[in-house]
């Protein structure tokens, strides 16, 4: 069974992950690409929205169009 805090430790590897993925890609990453990657894992399209979504909001990433970015 997994805890609350396994799930969250779980998310916030995943959220450091597509930031670090993000950040290695010069012009950024489509989303459909990273949904894509995390789709055999399990991540709906309503998970990888909501996981996006809180990556924009806290200034992690930010969005043009379809890509991802971060801050360089």
């Amino acid at each position: 069974m997994t805890t609350k805090a396994q799930a969250q430790a779980a998310l916030l590897a995943i959220a450091d992950a597509i930031v670090e993925a993000v950040g290695a890609a010069p012009a950024g990453i489509p989303g459909g690409h990273l949904y894509a990657m995390l789709m055999p894992f399990g991540c709906n399209l309503a998970a990888f929205e909501g996981i996006m979504a809180a990556l924009v909001k806290t200034g992690k990433l930010y969005k043009v169009g379809h890509v991802y970015m971060v801050q360089q």
